[in-house]
């Protein structure tokens, strides 16, 4: 909550099922799914497609979304559809619930995870990403000029490489402005490139390939050994050994010592803020004592 304003909603409660309230589940009726309360027997179908219609429709700037894991409601993936609303009944498949497929269909080139998929380091490092790269474009696109366009550029383009870098080259293109375009027209087509450019998780290989191009701003300032210290990082990342941050700090700290303004601006080193970060809790100092 220090970084970003949530807009929390339950879309359950909003159509008038209350708190606490009986569960809800989605049921097969004549091959169609349906959002039924067995308790009451209660077909809440229509009354939530509306809710997720007036809802979506009113959010107005957003830049992602974190929903309820298998819920019938919110969830995204994986939740539980049944023939009946018998509480006997077994589960005949899997689908996404209501709100969660509305803001999918009507949101899907922004950032969305459930609460369940976030545990994953990997993930959630993706969607953090972001978040916090399109927050920091979305102020550009309002509040901007071509300057910040080039800065904003300029400052992600090693993360922006992360991603793709046929695509990095077409929003550098973009950026380059050969054809004079004004800058509504500019930024709007920029955008669209920057929304496909991060609609993919990174590959191991491309974050290699970026700590590689950023050790080529010091290749010839090093020693033998430093060199070979950052080789021996690189090969335990490559090999699922060790974490990127060995490889990534030692690059920061040669950024700093050669004074490499550039490399010290690229938000592939913090992509997000700080105190988002964590370390596994299985690696933690601060886990439970076993000793004891």
């Amino acid at each position: 909550m220090e970084y970003v304003d949530f807009l929390p909603v339950c879309p359950e409660v909003e159509i008038g099922l209350g708190v606490p309230r009986d569960p809800v589940r989605i049921v097969l009726e004549n091959g169609e799914e349906r959002l039924i309360q067995p308790a009451s027997g209660r077909n809440i179908t229509e009354a939530m497609k509306a809710f997720c219609t007036d809802f979506l429709g009113s959010t107005g700037e957003i830049d992602g979304f974190i929903l309820k894991y298998r819920s019938p409601s919110c969830g995204i993936k994986d939740v539980k559809v049944y023939p009946t609303t018998s509480l006997k009944s077994a589960v005949v498949g899997k689908t996404s619930g209501y709100f969660g497929r509305a803001v999918l269909k009507e949101f899907s080139y922004l950032p969305v995870e459930d609460e369940g998929r976030l545990r994953n380091a990997r993930i959630r490092e993706h969607f953090m990403t972001r978040i916090f790269m399109l927050a920091a474009f979305r102020k550009v696109k309002s509040e901007g000029s071509m300057k910040d366009l080039v800065a904003f550029h300029s400052e992600n383009k090693y993360l922006l490489m992360v991603y793709g870098q046929e695509e990095l080259k077409k929003l550098g293109a973009i950026v380059a402005n050969k054809e004079r375009k004004n800058f509504k027209e500019l930024i709007s087509e920029y955008e669209k490139h920057l929304y496909s450019i991060l609609s993919r998780p990174p590959r191991y290989t491309s974050i290699i390939n970026v700590l590689m191009h950023a050790f080529g701003h010091f290749s010839e300032k090093l020693s033998s050994q430093e060199k070979t210290l950052f080789f021996d990082w690189i090969q335990k990342y490559r090999n699922g050994k060790a974490s990127l941050c060995p490889a990534i700090n030692i690059i920061r700290s040669w950024a700093i010592r050669f004074e490499d303004q550039y490399l010290m601006n690229q938000t592939f080193f913090e992509p997000y803020p700080e105190g988002l970060m964590e370390v596994d809790s299985t690696e933690s100092h601060l886990r439970e004592d076993l000793w004891k």
